[in-house]
C-alpha cells in the first residue's frame, strides 16, 4: 500500500488481486447477494484507490480493507433492510431462470452431496440470524481466517470484546442448529 501511495501502479494491482476475491467473498457471505458482493468489492477498492494519499500505516491493510468492506455491507443492508434473500433463488437471464447453484458431476454420492448443501444451507441461515457484531465477528474469523486481533480491529472493540462475541456466536449457533428439525 505504501508503494502505491507513491504512485506505483503495479503495487496497487497487486492488492487488488490479493484482496479481491476474499473482499467479494466476505461481502457474498455477509448480504447473500452476488450482485452487491461485487458491488462492494469494487466500491471498497474504489475508496482505497481514493485514499491512497490519506492512508497511513497504524494497522495492517488487512485490517483497514475489510473494515472499509464491512461498513458498505452495513449501508447495504440498511438500505436493502426489508429486502429478503433466498439461498436457493433462481438467476434470471436472457434463456430464463437458472438455478444459482449447480450440480456437482464429480461427487460420487448425490444423497450426500444433498445433505452437505441442505446442512450448509441451514447453517448459512442460523449465521444470519445472529446479530451484526457476532455474525461479522464469525463471517471474519470462520470463512476469511482473520485473528482475533485483526476481528477486533475490524469491529473497533478489545480482544476480550471479541472472544466475548465468538463465543456467544457459537453458543447461540449451537442452540439454533441443534433445534432445528433433522
Amino acid at each position: 500500500m505504501l508503494d502505491a501511495q507513491k504512485g506505483n501502479t503495479a503495487s496497487f494491482e497487486a492488492l487488488l488481486r490479493k484482496y479481491f476475491s476474499r473482499i467479494f467473498n466476505f461481502a457474498y457471505r455477509y448480504l447473500n447477494s452476488r450482485e452487491s458482493a461485487e458491488d462492494i468489492a469494487q466500491e471498497t477498492f474504489i475508496r482505497v484507490h481514493c485514499s491512497l494519499a490519506r492512508y497511513s500505516p497504524q494497522s495492517k491493510f488487512q485490517t483497514w480493507v475489510y473494515v472499509i468492506a464491512r461498513n458498505l455491507c452495513l449501508n447495504e443492508l440498511r438500505k436493502n433492510k426489508h429486502k429478503a434473500y433466498s439461498l436457493d433463488g433462481m438467476l434470471e437471464t436472457q434463456d430464463g431462470d437458472i438455478p444459482t447453484q449447480f450440480a456437482d458431476h464429480n461427487a460420487p454420492d448425490p444423497s450426500n452431496e444433498l445433505v452437505s448443501k441442505e446442512t450448509l444451507a441451514k447453517l448459512l441461515e442460523v449465521i444470519e440470524s445472529l446479530p451484526e457484531n457476532q455474525r461479522t465477528a464469525v463471517l471474519l474469523q470462520r470463512f476469511e481466517g482473520l485473528s482475533y486481533e485483526e476481528i477486533a480491529k475490524v469491529l473497533d472493540c478489545s480482544l476480550q470484546a471479541v472472544k466475548s462475541l465468538l463465543n456467544r456466536a457459537k453458543e447461540s449457533l449451537k442452540n439454533k442448529f441443534s433445534s432445528l428439525p433433522e
